[in-house]
């Protein structure tokens, strides 16, 4: 089972690093257009590299004008292919990671600011149980059990 879940695996962690790379995410796009664009005249031989690429970027952005379109299965199959894969990864990606930097929580604790909290807390706990002790008191949840105030 795990050998069959390997592929996925990695396509997911190849997307997560896509995602978190805005530079290889606008880098994979414009190669999966060139990519397409210099496809398009293998499959449609009457077509211009120029209208290759105005193709794949009309049919990459989902506008789909209409002045050109393949007619051929491979360049069908291709449009498909590519359509798709804008709509379900690259859109969504370029979306995700514009809207994770703009739900940015700049009030939340760094690191550093946390490690101190926890320390301080740690010793005011500390303080906090010599001073009980010192009292006489315990504190709840302590196995001891309670003992009488001093003076009574």
């Amino acid at each position: 089972m795990r050998l069959l879940l390997l592929p996925l695996r990695q396509i997911y962690r190849g997307l997560v690093w896509l995602a978190n790379s805005p530079r290889t995410l606008i880098l994979s796009y414009l190669m999966l257009i060139l990519v397409c664009a210099l496809l398009y005249p293998v499959f449609e031989p009457s077509e211009s590299f120029g209208d290759a690429l105005w193709w794949a970027v009309v049919t990459a952005s989902t506008v789909g004008y209409g002045d050109e379109a393949p007619k051929s299965l491979e360049g069908r199959m291709m449009a498909g292919l590519l359509i798709s894969i804008m709509v379900l990864l690259v859109v969504p990606l370029i979306t995700a990671h514009f809207a994770s930097k703009l739900i940015v929580d700049h009030d939340a604790f760094k690191h550093e600011e946390q490690e101190e909290l926890k320390e301080n807390l740690r010793r005011v706990r500390q303080l906090l149980e010599e001073l009980a002790e010192r009292q006489g008191i315990t504190s709840p949840g302590s196995a001891a059990p309670p003992s009488e105030p001093p003076g009574r």
